[in-house]
């Protein structure tokens, strides 16, 4: 069992989740997460990938670094649920390192599916995964594409499904929370560029230093390509797909005692994206499509020239405190997420989409977290706390459209704002009745003021069992409340549109509600040999208005809808080995999401589809029933300072959903792609105490150049047809100083 250089005695083993290990590739040994968190005072290098202990000129200053990061992980424990936990190595070692975005490493976990825009399904679930830094939850933003977070910002990272305690709620799929770089445990600096085909080029910096009480890690780089967005053909080259990309993260950290810390993270996210065209419609307007307009001099669809910009900011302010028996860590945070999209010049989006429109939205969120520990006795931890989130939603359109009555031309302007809030309050008991026994047992009361105002009281519980030695059971129960998206279209605006090209295809437009949901799940971890492991976990999902997403029309945003009633079941094994310079690890998922009866939102629908649905059961548009991914490394000279790391993974997928003779009722073609990198580091190459360890790498995605395809631009919701990234080769050089 893995222990902290200045913790020798692990935590009890039934204090934390049942953990999914796919080895230092993708994961940390699970006992890692079962134990301790990572020592302060360690480091990984990258010139053997391995954690080597350096001495410290303020030995102090670390051990209560260690201390208050290990205080500050059990706030926030996952007792009972399912742990996916990736160490520093692990995405250092997949196929674009730092470079790679983090849905890129997400994908190496069990049941993560992925989709077209960047996006990830964890369980069958539509984008229902919330993101911490630190164990603070960043409020949604708009960011449908790009990634505000950068990898490189990670020290390490997790993703937790299954059964929740009570101190996760809102978004509940998955909760990938990111353990930050600091400047106490990363000190000095690294500048790489990478690049290579399609336009790509990638520089990047960053550095970390420690002054006294306070550290900072300070993280920036830049991204301009060809692949902003995915292709909407298979050729090898996207059509009108630039993309420039600029993100900022730093963290500044204040330890005013050992008992206390002040943190600030801020970041900047700001992109600016070709949207790529389809081709193969023609002008002009052929048939009975209403909503094809006659306008002299478009462009020929494939000439279409579509914009749009994402801009991200956000900063959280928190502070760490130990007191006796209890331990606190109380956040402020804001983020400002805008988008605004920029139709055709030359109206092209009203020839062939019968509306031409100039589209801006924004929302502010402003909110607090409060998390709390009570250690009453040896065999009763207390946890308690609360989230609130204060939101401004902005919402502004000017649209060109034609009407059907006189044929002239028409420009509807729209917009409205709304204010609303969105609060979660909890408290649970962590109980050790036997020795190899724990029960986590609880209480969360949501509510939601903003299109809709509900709320609910939702218990939950898991329990783990060390039955033998090796082995963890888990087993539990939550009852979840998802409120609905914050950006929805008003009622209003609907009427405005009657009579134009622009008109909707049908009338209804009921409120979005909030989801509701009893969700169970069980499991198994096992550890065969030293650095072997194995694990199975099964859940199911009831939900009542059922929450998913769609985009509809030309600007790329996901609008929220309801399903009455909705379904999702599933299995997952994984298994992994780790052993010198060894690493494997193979996982592979099956699921089933369906749903029934839309009852909000319609007029995105067509009246016979809705018709349809009413009465039958459909597969949800991100509905994937196998997924799975494997991969390995070998480190060779990994005792000289210029060790080669050879790595691989592939990822498969049985395909997306597609519309056949019922919506949904089709799949998308089954595909795998495999990714291979070859990484060489030397150390003190050019001989200067300036310069430490020299990178070189080489990365190939999609290796076999095989076309697959993620959309078809058929089913509930999906916008345009996409298909996956095709043969690149990229290569880069990093330099640490």
């Amino acid at each position: 069992m893995l222990r902290s250089r200045f913790f020798p005695h692990p935590l009890s083993p039934a204090a934390l989740a049942a953990v999914t290990c796919l080895t230092p590739l993708t994961v940390a040994m699970a006992q890692s997460v079962a134990t301790d968190a990572p020592p302060a005072a360690s480091t990984t290098t990258q010139a053997t990938g391995q954690t080597v202990t350096r001495a410290s000129s303020a030995p102090e200053t670390i051990t209560v670094t260690a201390r208050l990061d290990r205080a500050r992980v059990q706030l926030q424990p996952s007792t009972g649920a399912t742990v996916h936990a990736f160490s520093r190595k692990a995405i250092e070692t997949i196929p674009g390192g730092d470079n790679a975005g983090l849905n890129s490493v997400l994908l190496q976990a069990p049941g993560v599916a992925q989709d077209s825009y960047g996006q990830i399904h964890v369980r069958g679930d539509h984008n229902e995964v919330q993101f911490r830094l630190d164990g603070v939850q960043l409020p949604e933003g708009m960011n449908v594409f790009g990634q505000t977070l950068m990898t490189r910002f990670a020290d390490n990272l997790s993703l937790t499904t299954g059964a929740l305690p009570v101190e996760y709620g809102f978004l509940q799929a998955g909760v990938v929370d990111i353990t930050t770089k600091n400047g106490a445990t990363n000190k000095g600096g690294n500048v790489s560029i990478y690049g290579g085909a399609r336009d790509y080029f990638f520089p990047s910096a960053q550095y970390g230093g420690q002054y006294g009480k306070w550290d900072y890690f300070l993280t920036a780089d830049y991204v301009h390509d060809r692949v902003g967005i995915e292709n909407t053909t298979p050729s090898f080259n996207a059509p009108h797909d630039l993309s420039n990309q600029y993100h900022f993260l730093g963290h500044l950290r204040y330890t005013v005692d050992e008992n206390t810390r002040l943190s600030l993270i801020a970041g900047v996210s700001n992109a600016e994206y070709q949207l790529p065209n389809i081709g193969g419609q023609t002008f002009p307007c052929a048939g009975d499509d209403a909503a094809c307009v006659a306008v002299p001099g478009a462009p020929n669809a494939s000439n279409l020239n579509e914009r749009q910009r994402q801009i991200t900011d956000f900063g959280i302010l928190s502070l760490q405190k130990e007191i006796g028996a209890f331990s606190l860590q109380t956040s402020v945070f804001s983020r400002y997420s805008s988008l605004g999209y920029s139709p055709d010049p030359n109206l092209g989006d009203l020839a062939y989409m019968g509306v031409s429109q100039r589209a801006q939205r924004s929302v502010m969120s402003t909110g607090a977290q409060s998390d709390v520990t009570w250690r009453v006795r040896p065999d009763h931890t207390i946890r308690f706390g609360f989230q609130v989130f204060a939101e401004r939603n902005i919402t502004k359109a000017d649209a060109l459209v034609q009407d059907t009555a006189t044929g002239q031309f028409v420009n509807i302007h729209t917009g409205n704002g709304r204010t609303g809030d969105i609060y979660g309050l909890y408290v649970q008991d962590e109980w050790r009745p036997l020795r190899n026994v724990t029960v986590n047992y609880g209480l969360r009361f949501d509510g939601v003021g903003e299109y809709t105002d509900q709320h609910q009281l939702s218990p939950r519980v898991n329990v783990v069992w060390r039955a033998w030695r090796g082995a963890a059971l888990h087993a539990g129960y939550s009852r979840y409340f998802t409120p609905p998206p914050f950006e929805v279209v008003g009622g209003a605006d609907l009427q405005r549109f009657v009579g134009t090209s622009g008109a909707a295809a049908s009338t209804g437009n009921s409120t979005v509600r909030a989801e509701r949901d009893h969700y169970f799940d069980a499991g198994i971890d096992q550890s065969i040999l030293p650095g072997w492991h194995v694990s199975f976990d099964a859940y199911y999902k009831l939900a009542h208005n059922l929450i998913d997403e769609g985009q509809f029309g030309a600007p790329i945003i996901l609008s929220g809808f309801n399903y009455r009633r909705g379904q999702v079941n599933g299995y997952e094994f994984a298994t992994s080995y780790d052993h010198g310079p060894l690493s494997l690890y193979g996982n592979m998922a099956w699921s089933r999401a369906i749903g029934k009866d839309i009852t909000s939102a319609q007029f995105n629908f067509a009246s016979d589809d809705l018709a349809y649905i009413s009465h039958h059961w459909v597969h949800l548009d991100h509905d994937q029933r196998w997924t799975a991914s494997v991969g390995g490394a070998y480190t060779f000279f990994h005792h000289t300072g210029h060790p080669t790391r050879l790595s691989a993974t592939m990822v498969y997928g049985s395909g997306l959903r597609q519309d056949s003779d019922v919506p949904n009722g089709g799949v998308i073609p089954q595909y795998a792609t495999f990714n291979m990198s070859l990484v060489q580091s030397f150390r003190d190459l050019f001989h200067s105490r300036f310069l430490r360890t020299t990178q070189l790498r080489l990365d190939v995605t999609n290796l076999f150049d095989h076309p697959y395809m993620l959309r078809s631009g058929t089913g509930i919701g999906v916008g345009a047809p996409q298909y996956g990234l095709r043969r690149t080769i990229l290569t880069g050089i990093s330099q640490d100083f």
